[in-house]
This record gives structure tokens, C-alpha cells and sequence, in this order.
């Protein structure tokens, strides 16, 4: 993480429960989507999985490695979590969509998750019907439009990504 520092990136920690799987984020997330589609709900065990997209570069780890975990989703293509191999956290999730290029980090895992408020609500057809979200709050019944809903910054830093993987 030393390049980064030097770089000016902001750096933020997180991990799991008993502290064995630490990481450490470069700058900001590419966006945070508070998913409240019936399969996170019941994933998550509560009302919306809270994931802010980082670049798998920009997740470095600082202790031990998580274990990927292979299981269903919705889609039926499956998804990879990474849980730490004593208390069984997930710390970050990879779909099938962005592969291993993307880490879809649990919010509720790092040191300051009042640095990532939610950007979007998506799949709020399914939300818990008692969920109210805040004024103001930009809401999809689905999914979203990536290029109305992505900063240019976001979308650059993607394309890149996607750049990369094809080399």
C-alpha cells in the first residue's frame, strides 16, 4: 500500500469479525449499491446487501487471505465469496459479470463504513415493504443504466479494468 500512500490515495481498513482477514482500500469506491433483491436479503440475513465496487487492485490484503467460497445466486451463474476461514465474515463478493476484476466489498466490514453511504438503491420491487429510504435517495426498481448512473471517473476507471483483462 505504500505506492498508493505516496500517490495521495486515500486508504481505508476493514475485515472480518475476529480480525484474522484485514484489507486495506485504495481511494474511493467506483459506487455502492444497496441491493435489496430477495437473494441478498436472504444471503445477508437482513434487508439489503450494502457493497461498495472496488478494482481487486485496489483491495490489498494486509493479514490473512479469505477463503473463496463457490455459491448459487440468482442469476444461476454463481457467485465467489470471500469469508474469512475462522469466523466464516464475508468481506467482499466476485459475480460472474465483472469476474475476479471487481471485489463487491461488505460495506459493514471496514473500520468507517460512514465513509461509504449508498449511491443507488437497486432491486427496490423486492425491498422489505417497512424499509423506508431517505429523500433524495436515487432508487431502481431493477438495476440502472450504468452510463446515466456511473461518475466519468467511475466509468474511466472500468474501462481500464476492462482494458487490462483483455491483454
Amino acid at each position: 500500500m505504500g505506492s498508493a500512500a505516496t500517490e495521495g490515495q486515500a486508504i481505508m481498513e476493514g475485515g472480518c469479525a475476529c480480525r484474522n482477514v484485514r484489507y486495506g482500500l485504495l481511494g474511493k469506491p467506483m459506487i455502492v449499491h444497496a441491493c435489496h433483491c430477495t437473494w441478498c436479503q436472504r444471503e445477508t440475513g437482513t434487508v439489503h446487501a450494502l457493497n461498495a465496487m472496488y478494482e481487486a487492485e485496489r483491495v490489498e490484503h494486509i493479514a490473512a487471505e479469505p477463503e473463496i467460497i463457490d455459491t448459487p445466486s440468482a442469476s444461476g451463474k454463481g457467485q465467489r465469496i470471500a469469508r474469512c476461514p475462522v469466523c466464516k465474515v464475508a468481506v467482499w463478493s466476485n459475480y460472474p459479470g465483472s469476474g475476479p476484476a471487481v471485489r463487491f466489498v461488505r460495506v459493514g466490514t471496514m473500520d468507517d463504513p460512514t465513509q461509504c453511504p449508498p449511491d443507488v438503491h437497486i432491486f427496490t420491487s423486492t425491498k422489505l415493504p417497512w424499509v423506508t429510504l431517505p429523500p433524495g435517495a436515487r432508487i431502481f426498481a431493477e438495476f440502472y443504466n450504468l452510463d446515466e448512473v456511473w461518475s466519468d471517473e467511475a466509468k474511466e476507471r472500468l474501462r481500464l479494468k476492462r482494458e487490462r483483462m483483455k491483454k
